[in-house]
């Protein structure tokens, strides 16, 4: 099976860690497990990432065997059709109000993208890939969850897996299946 990623679209030419250049969200998974130990391991990282007054802000919800349909079920339908074949299912969960004073934290979902990178990160040293999704149902995930939807909110669904070959993706997803190109420095970075 030859499913190697080509990366020759992006231009690492800044120096940046072959880690970053690498990371990247397919929809070509293989149905195979993600063992405990790595899950583990991506959450660890998860745990470790900076947030506001040290809030911690995510909650992470993750399939296992007997729950992966329920959490297939909780994505639109155009996500249902490749991620069926992920290892794992998930979705982010933010906290919405500070621990310590109640008062509304502007910065939880902010701090929930942090986790998540973190967590895309130590997927790719794991050999593994993930794909965050919006196109969730997310009141439909957070009724599944049993979230308080007082003080927590959905914020984002991902699928973890193994790499499989293209041709189980339809003929459209093939040709966009591919990693993308960045925005040159010029146009993200401004120095006042």
């Amino acid at each position: 099976m030859n499913n190697k990623p080509d990366f020759s679209q992006r231009q690492p030419n800044n120096g940046a860690d072959p880690l970053f250049i690498e990371r990247w969200s397919p929809r070509a998974f293989q149905k195979a497990a993600v063992s405990d130990e790595a899950l583990t391991r991506m959450v660890e990282a998860a745990r470790w990432s900076p947030s506001c007054f040290n809030a911690q802000p995510w909650c992470i919800f993750t399939s296992t065997e007997a729950t992966f349909n329920a959490f297939l079920a909780l994505l639109v339908e155009g996500n249902q059709g490749w991620a069926q074949e992920a290892g794992v299912l998930g979705f982010i969960v933010s906290e919405n109000n500070f621990e310590h004073n109640g008062k509304p934290n502007t910065y939880a979902q902010f701090d929930c993208g942090a986790a998540w990178m973190a967590m895309t990160l130590q997927a790719r040293i794991e050999g593994l890939y993930t794909h965050g999704m919006g196109g969730i149902h997310a009141d439909k995930a957070a009724d599944y969850l049993k979230i308080d939807v007082e003080s927590q909110s959905v914020v984002m669904g991902f699928a973890i897996g193994k790499l499989a070959e293209l041709e189980q993706l339809s003929e459209a997803q093939q040709k966009a299946e591919t990693p993308n190109s960045r925005k040159p420095l010029t146009d993200i970075w401004f120095q006042a």
